[in-house]
């Protein structure tokens, strides 16, 4: 999965705070690199929509999935420059984030959406992400039959562990006032949390439905290293910053059979980062 190797970029973005400080605490501001680059990472796991609005009969359950290209950073966002001093060479990213998605049709044309990736270890990292979402989907027969207004709610918490600050790769014994100073790898996390709302009006022509809409998102990223250098010292640095992201999309949804629809979408967020979601949905009942 590519939120291993993402979390593990962003860590060696932020870079290895020197050991000695175990528990200090940054806030940096919101035009900072280290802010910045968490909001970066944030995008791809946001929970937006996944494919074109549509009313979901009560009862009904759509099961499937999404993948979405991840783009890299600008790179001198992969420099720190106000929680500490540390130059790094940029970390190329994963090409893509993946995700599972269920959606159960709710009364009154409401829908709960619902997102989960289980634990899993991979190359040395641990990652878990949950999301959900509530929507409410009206035709708009007074103008078009065709057109469909969607309003969407949705929030995601998760966590990824694992060696992203100093991993074996960044590990030295030869300068104890460098960075990543010891033999261990270090154990940091990184914690995507978002609270969103977003609205979409799509129009449908036979099984072509295509879309455009637009959102806010509320953003409170955490990051925490955990290296413990050779002289025993841990460091248990945090970052933590409060933003406000707006986030544009545009795509479309193709229904190949009455229970099976593929979709495509651009999302942006214009402050961090463009990138193109794929999706597919069964419909199981």
């Amino acid at each position: 999965m590519s939120t291993f190797r993402i979390a593990r970029a962003l860590g060696v973005a932020l870079g290895s705070i020197i050991a000695g400080d175990a528990a200090a605490q940054c806030r940096p501001p919101a035009n900072s690199h280290e802010a910045r680059l968490l909001a970066f990472y944030e995008v791809p796991a946001t929970f937006s929509l996944g494919a074109a609005p549509e009313r979901l009969p009560n009862g009904a359950i759509e099961i499937g999935a999404e993948a979405a290209p991840v783009p890299s950073p600008n790179a001198a966002l992969t420099h720190p420059e106000y929680c500490y001093q540390y130059t790094t060479n940029n970390t190329k990213l994963a090409s893509l984030f993946g995700r599972p998605r269920i959606v159960v049709g709710l009364p009154a044309a409401m829908t709960l959406e619902a997102s989960y990736l289980p634990p899993i270890t991979f190359m040395s990292a641990r990652a878990t992400v949950a999301s959900i979402a509530v929507a409410r989907a009206q035709t708009l027969s007074f103008v078009d039959p065709r057109l469909t207004l969607l309003l969407r709610a949705h929030g995601t918490i998760g966590r990824v562990t694992g060696p992203i600050t100093c991993p074996s790769a960044s590990l030295q014994t030869t300068d104890a006032g460098a960075p990543c100073y010891g033999t261990t790898p270090s154990s940091d996390h990184f914690d995507p949390n978002s609270l969103g709302v977003e609205g979409a009006l799509s129009a449908t022509s036979g099984r072509f439905s295509g879309y455009v809409g637009g959102g806010a998102t509320w953003l409170s990223p955490h990051f925490q290293a955990g290296f413990t250098d050779a002289a025993g010292i841990t460091d248990r640095t945090t970052v933590d910053v409060a933003l406000v992201r707006g986030s544009a999309f545009a795509g479309g949804s193709l229904r190949v059979r009455d229970d099976l629809r593929i979709s495509a979408q651009l999302y942006a967020v214009p402050a961090d980062a463009t990138t193109a979601r794929f999706a597919f949905a069964y419909r199981v009942r």
